[in-house]
């Protein structure tokens, strides 16, 4: 159903940089949805840092972060995007 998963593989933790086997991690899907798993490369916590995380729902926030160019455009460009589209949204909680 989930597909094959190798747990011998080795992951890096993207919170502490950790390198762990993929056994003692957990999948972090900054879409929010790891059970669509078409065509999707997930990054890894490690068991601790996956404790760590507030598994509370967060409105659309790494849709956010992932529209505005998080770790893929100079800060100065980030910040403007995010504050572009962070300002034109209606939070999702408030509708």
């Amino acid at each position: 159903m989930w597909g094959n998963r190798d747990r011998s593989t080795q992951v890096t933790c993207i919170a502490c940089g950790e390198t762990v086997s993929r056994s003692e991690a957990r999948e972090y899907d900054k879409q929010g949805d790891r059970y669509d798993r078409t065509d999707k490369e997930f990054e890894y916590l490690c068991k601790p840092c996956h404790r760590d995380v507030n598994h509370q729902p967060r409105g659309g926030l790494e849709r956010l972060l992932a529209e505005s160019g998080a770790g893929e455009v100079s800060r100065e460009e980030f910040l403007e995007r995010y504050a572009e589209l962070a300002t034109e949204r209606e939070p999702e909680n408030e509708r």
